[in-house]
């Protein structure tokens, strides 16, 4: 699955946090399984070989997790929310990644690899879908909420997209 999709996801889950450096923590936790997409920059041989293994696993996941949890305010509450986008980013990645893909969620202490016989590819109508409709519950978000996920990147920038939005649908905001 595409990364933006993780992150749109992973920040959606993050809502009810009231900090923003925790809702960008729990963000984080949804992309960073895919730091071990930049073997890539080693070869397409080592890429094939390593993606889906050195950092897509329940270990990756608890120290990921507990890394964004120490840097967090609600720590507790960053810590679970950041292991359940890690684990939506390993169930998005089982589902949409392409069929041959596996995920070795044990790894190092075991070669085993977990797949699901019903994978679609990347660039399929389910990711599309998927992409679509998480884009959609971002910017809805402007409206009860007061903020969307370019609030990651700049509170200015996300303060004019709520603003535009809240004035096109300004009779469906509270």
């Amino acid at each position: 699955m595409n990364p933006i999709v993780h992150a749109e996801l992973s920040w959606l889950g993050a809502q009810k946090l009231a900090d923003r450096r925790d809702r960008i923590l729990v963000t984080l936790a949804g992309v960073l399984p895919d730091l071990d997409g930049l073997t890539l920059l080693a070869g397409e041989e080592l890429y094939g070989q390593w993606h889906h293994v050195l950092t897509h696993g329940i270990f990756s996941a608890l120290a990921i997790s507990a890394g964004l949890a120490v840097m967090a305010k609600r720590r507790w509450a960053v810590f679970g929310l950041a292991l359940a986008a890690f684990h939506l980013h390993l169930l998005c990645d089982l589902a949409g990644s392409g069929p041959g893909w596996p995920i070795s969620y044990l790894w190092p202490l075991s070669t085993e690899q977990l797949m699901w016989s019903g994978q679609w590819n990347l660039a399929s109508w389910q990711n599309t879908l998927i992409g679509l409709s998480a884009t959609m519950a971002v910017l809805a978000c402007a409206l009860p909420f007061g903020r969307t996920a370019v609030e990651l990147f700049s509170l200015k920038a996300d303060g004019k997209v709520v603003a535009a939005l809240r004035n096109r649908f300004k009779s469906r905001a509270p």
